[in-house]
């Protein structure tokens, strides 16, 4: 379950959050929420392997990417942790040396919960918008479906909805397409 903790969030107060949550700071608020489900991390390091492959080791694609699962970014004053966030190496040229990444990403993945679905749709998409994230996708492995969007005048705007049974190809890696169903490889694809 996702507890809002407090209204004026510090660092500190974040770093005093037990090691077995995850913590963010949005919106000035400190979020704790307890790991994610297997179904959620199976989606999560699927899409990796897919993107992985074409877009970080250039293995039959464009290159030029470099991927994180789980990285902490710090953006401006909010603290993010998304499930997977991507930089083109010319934007993140050298790792840095701390824990976490100051430089906004330019792709972010959040894998739906129950528990962190309303954080993901509403204040994170807010926070990636400002910080200048340019393409966010939702992965929801309950419905088996992923919500794309590009960043437009300074807000993220909706590319369209990917659903089971179909081919993903999506800014910005659009030079593959992989089917969506291979995100839930223990569901039957959920067709409606």
């Amino acid at each position: 379950m996702t507890l809002p903790a407090e209204k004026t969030a510090t660092y500190a107060g974040l770093e005093a959050v037990p090691s077995n949550l995850v913590a963010e700071i949005l919106g000035g608020m400190l979020v704790t929420y307890t790991g994610p489900a297997p179904r959620h991390n199976v989606a999560s390091s699927s899409l990796t392997s897919e993107l992985s492959p074409p877009f970080q080791k250039s293995r039959g694609g464009a290159g030029g990417w470099i991927f994180a699962d789980k990285p902490e970014l710090h953006l401006g004053f909010d603290v993010v942790v998304p499930d997977i966030a991507g930089w083109r190496r010319e934007r993140l040229n050298v790792m840095p040396d701390t824990a976490d990444f100051e430089t906004a990403s330019d792709g972010v993945c959040e894998i739906l919960s129950p528990s962190t679905e309303n954080y993901d749709r509403g204040i994170q998409r807010q926070v990636y918008s400002e910080a200048g994230v340019s393409c966010f996708w939702i992965v929801d492995p309950l419905s088996q479906l992923l919500d794309a969007f590009k960043l437009q005048d300074r807000k993220l705007a909706s590319l369209g909805t990917v659903t089971a049974g179909q081919e993903v190809s999506i800014v910005p890696f659009d030079a593959i397409s992989f089917p969506l169903s291979i995100l839930f490889p223990f569901d039957p694809p959920n067709i409606l």
